[in-house]
């Protein structure tokens, strides 16, 4: 007989994507990589992993910071 148990440990998995996603997503096509980070870290929060609450305002900021840059730079090359 095997005595496999399942880990019950809470891992961070879904907040340490969400952080990249919205890190990379400030720079690049925050329009598709912010939302997906705020959902993975509004996952990450439900699971109660300890960096979801970090993973929330990266998601956010990087969205929205994201954005704007993308509105400047927008402004300044086609304005």
């Amino acid at each position: 007989m095997s005595d496999f148990q399942p880990s019950t440990q809470s891992g961070n998995t879904f907040s340490i994507i969400a952080i990249v996603l919205g890190g990379v997503g400030f720079l690049i096509l925050p329009i598709f990589l912010g939302p997906a980070s705020i959902i993975l870290a509004v996952i990450a929060k439900n699971k109660k992993e300890k960096l979801a609450n970090v993973a929330l305002a990266v998601g956010i900021l990087g969205t929205t910071l994201g954005m704007i840059l993308g509105a400047i730079v927008g402004a300044a090359v086609f304005g």
